[in-house]
């Protein structure tokens, strides 16, 4: 029998770079082929090389490639040298901080801007600016500074930031209950049938395109559940802009959910939105859009509004945001062609 003392110091040696808990409906599936599914940029080859070496765990013992994963199994990818990500050299990058106090600070973020160091970009992030604005930040479960919640690169909008470890424990506590208030702004292709609804379902990495997320009935593959509600705002023809308010913040949520309903952001070129998916043929309309997508590089997605409750005043707190220039530019660009050619309608 095992020396459990001698493998809990061996742990306390490596350092986390994964953790993952299998779903409740997970179906036994090899531990290299789960996490495939959840590890963005991974390959077979390198997760194999990595239960060769002793480094991927479930339940806290160390299995090969072939072990099969069973529902609520923990499973941790350890490794000798800390993750790329953690090691934080702050840069003196300028913020928007549109509010500020003892405890917290909200930050309007930018187009462009990466939240926290991940594969391929390693420094010029938020977490990168806050490390050079602010000392002693508390770290979240993921060894990050400050952070409660995070938003895509290409998605502005607004950010709160925790100054101490209270406020990060009550805020973080605040999101998984569920009682933020987070709505965001987005142009998407196509004439949205409903004047509003939900989309739920699960999200998890795409089973072939480790740079996408993808929409599942259940979380059988370790995909999360998600909840999106959205509400028209004015319909274009071509083009519908619509609010979503999140019960749930999995990663590329928006985006996933609206491509699953058939309505993918304008302009998100990871999912398809830079196509034209919605009009007619003619080589003015395609003019148009090219014109749009020039002036939006980037998927029509704004973080609007985010409401909280203070963390020591126990007050409610609430934050709204102008819709960037490009967008706006955008969406009175496509206000202005759909009055011109009558394509404004209602349902």
């Amino acid at each position: 029998m095992p020396d459990l003392n001698t493998e809990d110091n061996h742990n306390e040696q490596l350092h986390e770079h994964y953790k993952f808990v299998a779903g409740s409906g997970q179906k036994p599936l090899r531990v290299d082929k789960f996490l495939m599914n959840l590890v963005e940029n991974a390959t077979r080859s390198k997760i194999q090389k990595a239960a060769e070496n002793g480094n991927i765990f479930v339940n806290e013992i160390a299995v090969k490639s072939n072990h099969k994963v069973k529902a609520n199994d923990v499973v941790r990818v350890l490794m000798e040298q800390p993750p790329f990500e953690n090691i934080i050299i702050p840069e003196n990058i300028p913020l928007n901080i549109v509010y500020e106090d003892d405890d917290l600070l909200v930050v309007n973020k930018t187009a462009g801007l990466v939240v926290h160091p991940g594969h391929g970009n390693y420094t010029g992030t938020l977490v990168n600016a806050l490390a050079y604005h602010f000392e002693n930040l508390p770290l979240n479960s993921s060894e990050r500074p400050g952070l409660v919640h995070r938003i895509d690169k290409d998605t502005t909008g607004l950010l709160v930031v925790a100054k101490t470890e209270q406020a990060m424990t009550d805020l973080q506590q605040q999101f998984a209950e569920k009682t933020t208030e987070r709505e965001y702004i987005a142009l998407v292709w196509g004439n949205v049938d409903e004047n509003e609804g939900t989309i739920e379902s699960y999200i998890g990495r795409h089973v072939k395109d480790r740079m996408q997320m993808s929409s599942f009935e259940d979380d059988s593959t370790g995909a999360k559940h998600a909840v999106t509600h959205y509400k028209v705002i004015e319909r274009f023809g071509y083009v519908t802009m619509i609010s979503c308010r999140l019960e749930t913040g999995r990663t590329h949520q928006i985006r996933v959910h609206l491509k699953s309903i058939g309505h993918t952001l304008f302009n998100d070129e990871r999912y398809g939105g830079e196509k034209i998916l919605k009009g007619t043929t003619f080589p003015k309309y395609k003019q148009f859009v090219d014109n749009c997508f020039k002036i939006l590089p980037r998927q029509a997605l704004h973080a609007k509004t985010l409401g909280f409750v203070h963390p020591t005043t126990k007050k409610p707190m609430r934050f709204d945001s102008d819709i960037p220039e490009d967008m706006q530019t955008v969406i009175e660009r496509w206000r202005n062609y759909s009055n011109f050619n009558n394509l404004d309608y209602e349902n």
